[in-house]
Order: structure tokens, then C-alpha cells, then sequence
């Protein structure tokens, strides 16, 4: 407990040294684990004890400042209002804390103001290196002042290709998801896809290309529709795609809340998943593809991994490795349920 006289202030190392008798740099020098300076364990444990009695806790700003190095990561994002995204900082805190290093959350919501404001108040807390990263993958605008510390992007990509990142593999997810239909069975298969032109929708479609080409199947104009990223967009491109003289006999939608609106669509009809029609999603939002009935085949974007390569090469960057400008592409796993 601390004395009285200092419950209104914090406690410095002068008053664990007056507390323990000794000098002010002996409290240093234990405090911090010195063994280099010979000092009798008798002191050292007077001088801990003291400073648990007093409740001393070191300044970190002071030891950032004096060590040229803070032990944290700093982290903007606007993850923190995604409720499946946030993974990617529960990944990025795992791997830091392997290496003793903690994460400085700033959240931006997007806002480039808000970005440039979060950046400054991390840098003044001397973070050894910035993760920049965003809920969905898509190309981004870094604020200048990232570049004063390694920075490293992930699920997003710097349009000015001065950052290294870290994204998902879209195309070889595509891929995965289509071959586990083929796998099933299906020759006539049909695809939900985003709005045009964002990563996903482009590397989700190719990669469902490549996996029809593999297999012999003609790459068909009719089977594909683009919708909003919603349920409600997910209903009226299945609608689309059933209505259709010779309608698919398989569905792959490009996020999981298509996919929802796809089963309400299939439903409607009188018509069973997946005897009838089998679904695959992507994205693995656990809330959606676990509780829809049956539960839905999915392919999971790996925003823990992400997260975690993201904290490995900004580790790598900041003990003195070269900077680099390289894209990492990470695996997109196949999470087998019920719908196919």
C-alpha cells in the first residue's frame, strides 16, 4: 500500500530509494535488472520490496525515451466496429507479445483526418512501428507520416506502393470454393459476386474461372450476377439465377451475407440446400455461416494469420531488416459445414 503522503501522487524511484535506504541509480539498476554492477541480494531485495510497498510503476515514456525504444506497436484501424474483423488484432497481439511487445490501439472509422491525428499520437509514444489495417481488402492512401517508422498494411494495399502488406489470397479462395462444388458433383454452377471493380470481387471471380477451366467446364455469362454485399442483395441475384430456363444446381457467393439471402431465396421455391442446391459462402462470419440452417460451407478470411504476418514483418522491419515493399498473400481455408 502507499504511504499516505504519496496517494495523491505516482511514486518515483527517489521514494523507493529513500524507502530502501539506498541511492537513486541502485533503485535503477535493480529496478531493471542490471547484473552487470555487483550488488548484494540483500539490497535488491530491499529495493523490490519497497517498491512493491510503495506500488512503483516505472514511467514508460521516460524508459522509451532514455532506451530509444518503447517495446510497443502502434495499431490505426477501424476494425474495432467490425464485429468478424477484429481478429486480425486479437492475431496481432498474439505474435507481438511472443516478442515481448504490446499494441497501441488508435481507432480512425476511416476518417483521413481522424488517421493522420491517431498516427501523431502514436508516434509520440515512440511506437517502434505502425499496423495499418482495415476492415475489408482494398487499395488505401497511408498518411505521409507512417513513413517516419516501419509500417506495414494489412488487408489493404498502398496505392503509391511505398508500404509492404499483408492481404488475403481472393483468387485462390475463389478457386477453393468452386472445386469443393465440382468436388460435389455440379457442373452448373453459379456465382453471387460483389459489387465490381474491389479486390474480392475480382480475385474471388478469377479464381472461380480457374478452377471451371481445370475441370472442362465452359465459363457460362448467364450464371454470374453481381449484387450489393447485403442479404437483401444476395436474395434478388439467387432470385436471378433461379429463374433461369436451366438453373444452377450450386451457388457460390462471394460473402457470407449473400449467401444468406440466397438460402431465403432457395427456400422460397420449396427447394432444399443442398439437396437441391448446394451453397458455398466466403468470409466465415462465424454469427451467419454457423447459424443458418444448415449451416453454411464457407471460405474463411484469415484475419487472425493476417494480423499475425503483419506484427512478423514490421518485427522483422524494426530490428533492422531492410524495408520492404512486398505483398504477402495468406491462404483462405475451406470451413466445411452442411450446405453442400
Amino acid at each position: 500500500m502507499k504511504d499516505k503522503h504519496m496517494a495523491t501522487r505516482a511514486v518515483t524511484m527517489q521514494d523507493v530509494a529513500d524507502h530502501a535506504d539506498v541511492s537513486r541509480t541502485v533503485v535503477s539498476l535493480v529496478l531493471n535488472n542490471r547484473r552487470s554492477v555487483h550488488i548484494a541480494e540483500e539490497t535488491r531485495g530491499r529495493v523490490r520490496e519497497a517498491a512493491s510497498k510503495l506500488g512503483y510503476r516505472p514511467n514508460a515514456s521516460a524508459r522509451a525515451l532514455a532506451r530509444q525504444r518503447s517495446d510497443w506497436y502502434g495499431l490505426v484501424t477501424e476494425i474495432v466496429t467490425a464485429p468478424f474483423a477484429v481478429e486480425v488484432i486479437k492475431g496481432a497481439q498474439d505474435r507481438a507479445s511472443l516478442d515481448g511487445k504490446y499494441l497501441l490501439i488508435a481507432s480512425t472509422d476511416s476518417d483521413p483526418d481522424a488517421e493522420t491525428a491517431a498516427i501523431e499520437q502514436l508516434l509520440e509514444q515512440r511506437v517502434e512501428g505502425l499496423i495499418y489495417a482495415t476492415t475489408w481488402h482494398r487499395p488505401v492512401t497511408v498518411p505521409a507520416l507512417a513513413r517516419e517508422v516501419p509500417t506495414v498494411l494489412v488487408n489493404c494495399f498502398d496505392v503509391e506502393g511505398r508500404f509492404p502488406s499483408v492481404v488475403p489470397d481472393e483468387r485462390a479462395g475463389g478457386r477453393r470454393a468452386t472445386e469443393r462444388l465440382l468436388k460435389a458433383g455440379h457442373r452448373r454452377i453459379g456465382l453471387l459476386n460483389l459489387d465490381p471493380d474491389i479486390p474480392a470481387t475480382v480475385g474471388r471471380r478469377l479464381g472461380h474461372h480457374d478452377a471451371l477451366r481445370e475441370a472442362g467446364i465452359p465459363i457460362v455469362d448467364e450464371l454470374e450476377v453481381s449484387g450489393h454485399a447485403t442479404a437483401d442483395g444476395g436474395f434478388v441475384a439467387a432470385e436471378a439465377l433461379l429463374n433461369l430456363s436451366t438453373p444452377p444446381t450450386a451457388i457460390f457467393c462471394a460473402n457470407d451475407r449473400m449467401a444468406m439471402g440466397a438460402y431465403d431465396a432457395i427456400k422460397e421455391r420449396g427447394l432444399r440446400i443442398p439437396s437441391d442446391v448446394a451453397v458455398v459462402g466466403f468470409d466465415n462470419q462465424v454469427l451467419i455461416a454457423s447459424y443458418l440452417r444448415p449451416a453454411l460451407t464457407t471460405i474463411a478470411l484469415p484475419f487472425a494469420l493476417m494480423g499475425a504476418q503483419g506484427v512478423e514483418l514490421l518485427a522483422a522491419m524494426a530490428g533492422g531488416q531492410p524495408t520492404t515493399t512486398q505483398t504477402v498473400t495468406i491462404d483462405c481455408p475451406l470451413i466445411e459445414r452442411a450446405s453442400v
